[in-house]
């Protein structure tokens, strides 16, 4: 039987973290599926159709890599869906920690068989946030460091047709 993991997220940008933890998650799983999630505490700035492309685009390179849209869905029931038993979660720090550590429990409540993998970003990524990516390019920061090329562009005309 196929090990498939599901990395859900709303990847509002999509960053080098995130991208680091799909290429170890591909590693280990035999599919990995990028589901974009709808977070309803946050406003995003790319819709999921653009986030699907641009996370598809940067993850060519991963044959055992599939990417979804699929808003407005408790990730347990999806992650039925799909035939996925597992849940990749990255985690920078001991915030971040304690938190997928509850998610990991609520998510066990609607499916006990469901098991979340907490996969330590590396360090020269544990500092991104999707959130202040997008704050650093708001003020016309640098970001190339920070984001794939491909998302990296997308943010500059995002932002620039905002301005105009």
């Amino acid at each position: 039987m196929a090990k498939i993991a599901l990395f859900p997220g709303s990847f509002d940008p999509f960053t080098k973290g995130h991208l680091d933890t799909v290429q170890r998650a591909s590693q280990l799983f035999d599919q990995v599926i990028i589901a974009v999630m709808t977070n309803a505490a946050k406003q995003p700035l790319f819709d999921s159709p653009t986030k699907v492309a641009l996370i598809a685009e940067v993850t060519t390179d991963l044959p055992n890599v599939q990417v979804v849209a699929q808003p407005k869905t408790l990730t347990a029931d999806f992650a039925r869906q799909v035939g996925a038993r597992y849940l990749i979660r990255g985690i920078r720090n001991a915030n971040d920690f304690e938190y997928e550590r509850d998610i990991a429990a609520l998510n066990q409540t609607q499916d006990d068989q469901l098991e979340t993998v907490l996969l330590l970003a590396k360090q020269e990524y544990a500092f991104i946030s999707s959130s202040m990516v997008k704050e650093i390019a708001s003020f016309g920061g640098q970001v190339s460091q920070l984001v794939p090329p491909a998302v990296e562009r997308a943010l500059k005309q995002k932002l620039q047709d905002k301005r105009d």
